[in-house]
């Protein structure tokens, strides 16, 4: 259900599990904490998914299960945030619940034109993981990032554009080669230039 393509520096994760909105399993998310951390020789990371959504966030009845609270989520974000590549989320589709911190985690946020974006944690009963509030203030602000993890809204990918949640709307057929094209630089750059330009912008 993870597919990983690895290509002139450049890593390629793709969710497929189409069938089910590529809802994430314990085991999915573990095999993709250990890809991100395996990901240290990757000049780029590109993450991705099959069909027309991106990800719905945590299978349903492994979340009731103690999924929805699991440590895995933030063992994830925090592996893909400390690579010293550059890491482009091509949002294939909609991005939901808990899906949303791998690309919060992200230093570059594609998405197709119909994507939505909303992180429905508070009406099911619990806390959004520990740092994914942080990072989506860093981008979109404290109010815009309350109106979606507190007032619940669905934000449509024009509006996610200009409030800074994601960086480019793009057709999906052209959406990968995009997040590759943007990755050229960096993997044409020596190795400790491109980290060096990544921590720098961390402020």
């Amino acid at each position: 259900m993870i597919e990983l393509q690895k290509n002139e520096g450049i890593w390629t994760v793709t969710l497929n599990r189409p069938d089910k909105a590529n809802a994430l399993t314990a085991d999915m998310l573990e095999e993709l904490t250990a890809i991100a951390l395996d990901a240290q020789e990757a000049r780029a990371l590109v993450l991705t998914g099959r069909g027309k959504i991106f990800s719905a966030g945590a299978d349903l009845d492994e979340a009731r299960a103690g999924l929805a609270v699991s440590d895995v989520w933030e063992r994830l974000s925090g592996a893909i945030a400390d690579l010293p590549g550059l890491t482009i989320a091509a949002l294939n589709g909609t991005l939901a619940g808990g899906a949303m911190g791998m690309a919060l985690a992200c230093d570059i946020r594609l998405a197709v034109p119909n994507a939505k974006f909303f992180y429905p944690v508070m009406k099911l009963g619990f806390l959004p993981q520990p740092s994914d509030p942080a990072r989506m203030a860093a981008l979109i602000g404290p109010s815009r990032t309350k109106l979606i993890l507190m007032g619940g809204q669905k934000i449509l990918a024009d509006r996610a554009e200009r409030m800074g949640l994601i960086d480019e709307i793009v057709d999906a057929d052209d959406l990968v080669q995009r997040a590759y094209d943007i990755c050229a630089d960096t993997c044409a750059a020596k190795p400790e230039i491109a980290k060096g330009i990544k921590e720098m912008c961390k402020g």
